[in-house]
């Protein structure tokens, strides 16, 4: 073997961590070219300021990427999550995105999702147990 130890961390550095992520973004784009990444957010605030809303994520290879989505319960039901999928995506179109994902193991999110034109593609059972993660993406075309 060309290693010394395998090492299991719960802790992990952030230099540790920037070296596998380098590392695998070197690999992916030698094998399937520039991802061109670039972060997205968008944030919804209140009249002071308070954000109360938002989505954060990334565009890469031609996708919008939707990491987290989280709306402050008391501000639940008004639209928000559609209004900032909308605003995502209209970004991510204006980057030359051709597709979007988002995940959840949420009912209520997935609900909103499908209600935004996002289809399963794929369900991960159990995850957490009890529940279904859902993988979902639409055309920005």
């Amino acid at each position: 073997m060309d290693f010394a130890s395998i090492e299991v961390s719960d802790s992990p550095t952030a230099a540790d961590l920037e070296i596998i992520g380098n590392g695998l973004a070197a690999f992916n784009e030698a094998d399937a070219g520039p991802a061109e990444q670039r972060a997205l957010a968008v944030f919804v605030r209140d009249d002071e300021g308070t954000i109360v809303a938002g989505i954060s994520g990334y565009t890469a290879w031609g996708w919008l990427y939707i990491q987290w989505l989280w709306v402050d319960e008391s501000h639940r039901g008004k639209g928000l999550a559609r209004c900032m999928l909308d605003a995502a995506e209209t970004e991510a179109h204006e980057r030359g995105c051709h597709g979007a994902l988002i995940d959840t193991f949420n009912p209520n999110a997935l609900s909103v999702y499908q209600k935004a034109g996002y289809v399963v593609f794929g369900a991960l059972p159990d995850f957490p147990l009890g529940r279904t993660r859902s993988f979902l993406s639409k055309s920005l075309r």
